[in-house]
């Protein structure tokens, strides 16, 4: 065989051998590789579900009564308990034609109002009431009543109503004190304001011992304030503290506007517990009095006389029974 030949023969033998390995080894790793993928593949995706599960936050319970901090557990209870001792009232004016003499009633205004005891008493502000011929009482239940005004007291901002709803439909209110009352404790106001009835607003004490202007120019002293939102329609409505007691009667808001400006005032419910009493015993709040008049300083000036000069004696008085004569 010629030299050249078998020189050739070797390259092609030696050619085929180099391919044939690089083949084999190709053979042995691509499983590998292809592990290699499908493992980083897997990986991969573990991390982006695991950054999705963790970059969402947990999502809210829906379940009632679920999900809510231990406070708002307490505000909901608080206004469960205490939304059916609160009512809404409507005031009215009766006007008759002179022409043709048919009575119209026509709405003069609403407030609020919350049930004082079983015996259909309702207590709220004078000035709901003021100028009006005719009240009606809707209660928790939107049942509603005509009610006669009991009694009044003009100086105080307060007035009693009655109605004659059956004992089972009557909620009366938890009563509290004002006298341990803190500037900065939580406090809780229910009405209508601006009609809108069942309506729960929150706030803190902001100061105490206020004093405003009762309608009748009278101070109304040791008045409550709040920031809690009291808007037209709350007039008459309780103001409680955390544990549903009634602590002021809200009365009147301080605005420009005449809408919540963050100051609201509250009579305070120590005053409410012998007013109240008095209006449905008596119709009017009784004042200690001698049951004397007395002669005008000047006239005791143009007489020379110093002292006190009395020229009449009311009969059956203190002064009367005390001997005092004119």
């Amino acid at each position: 065989m010629p030299k050249q030949f078998r020189f050739i023969l070797w390259l092609a033998l030696l050619a085929f051998g180099f391919i044939a390995g690089i083949a084999w080894k190709g053979k042995d790793t691509a499983p590998n590789e292809k592990e290699r993928t499908e493992a980083d593949t897997t990986l991969a995706g573990e991390k982006a579900v695991s950054a999705k599960n963790t970059s969402l936050p947990a999502a809210r319970d829906a379940s009632p009564g679920r999900g809510l901090t231990p406070e708002e557990r307490a505000t909901i209870q608080l206004f469960e308990d205490a939304a059916p001792s609160v009512c809404f009232i409507t005031t009215s004016n009766v006007r008759m034609d002179y022409f043709t003499r048919d009575v119209s009633e026509i709405p003069r205004g609403t407030g609020s109002g919350f049930v004082w005891d079983l015996g259909g008493h309702i207590v709220t502000n004078f000035h709901v009431l003021q100028g009006a011929d005719r009240a009606t009482v809707t209660l928790a239940d939107r049942s509603t009543w005509p009610a006669q005004l009991v009694g009044k007291a003009p100086e105080k901002d307060l007035a009693v109503l009655r109605i004659e709803a059956g004992r089972e439909l009557l909620h009366p209110i938890p009563i509290g004190s004002s006298e341990e009352l803190r500037v900065g404790q939580s406090v809780y106001a229910i009405g209508n304001p601006f009609g809108l009835d069942q309506t729960l607003t929150t706030g803190i004490i902001s100061a105490l011992g206020r004093e405003i202007q009762s309608v009748a120019g009278i101070p109304i002293r040791d008045v409550i304030q709040t920031d809690a939102a009291i808007n037209p329609g709350n007039s008459g409505g309780p103001l409680l503290d955390s544990s549903g007691r009634l602590i002021g009667v809200n009365t009147a808001i301080y605005s420009p506007s005449g809408a919540s400006a963050g100051i609201g005032f509250s009579i305070p419910v120590d005053a409410v517990s012998w007013i109240v009493p008095e209006l449905i015993e008596y119709g009017e709040l009784r004042r200690p009095s001698l049951g004397v008049d007395l002669a005008r300083p000047q006239v005791l000036s143009r007489l020379g006389l110093e002292g006190a000069l009395v020229i009449n004696v009311s009969k059956g008085g203190a002064a009367e029974r005390a001997g005092i004569r004119p």
